[in-house]
């Protein structure tokens, strides 16, 4: 399991599973939040994002410090990573940077809504 800060876990679960393809796995009710997980719909067994809610008084300063230098919170690994970009273009995802070759990977960097950037990066021929 690994986690990702988000300013709204509504509207993060929304992004998260309409527009990148994760699924819900955990959403158990915890006072005014949730533990809320989503999971690659590929491998439902595999590893748990957590959507995390913003609230501890350091997240935020440390979010916006990523956030302006341009650093993406976490990365995911897709098959395609210009038709992903084009089927999320389209869904109308900004991206703050797009696709690139980068060393052994091709790169991109998307908004997702909820105070972070995330990388996708498509490994290429060279780093298999």
């Amino acid at each position: 399991m690994t986690n990702v800060f988000v300013d709204d876990q509504d509207k993060a679960e929304k992004f998260y599973t309409d527009l990148l393809g994760f699924k819900v796995k955990n959403n158990i009710p915890l006072g005014e939040n949730r533990w809320l997980t989503v999971v690659s719909s590929e491998d439902p067994e595999g590893t748990e994002l957590l959507l995390e809610p913003s609230d501890h008084p350091a997240v935020n300063p440390y979010k916006e410090a990523l956030f302006s230098d341009g650093i993406p919170a976490h990365s995911f690994q897709v098959q395609d990573l210009d038709a992903e970009r084009k089927r999320l273009g389209d869904l109308g995802v900004k991206f703050t940077v797009e696709p690139m070759d980068a060393g052994p990977v091709r790169m991109a960097v998307l908004d997702d809504t909820c105070g972070n950037l995330i990388q996708l990066i498509q490994m290429t021929n060279a780093a298999q």
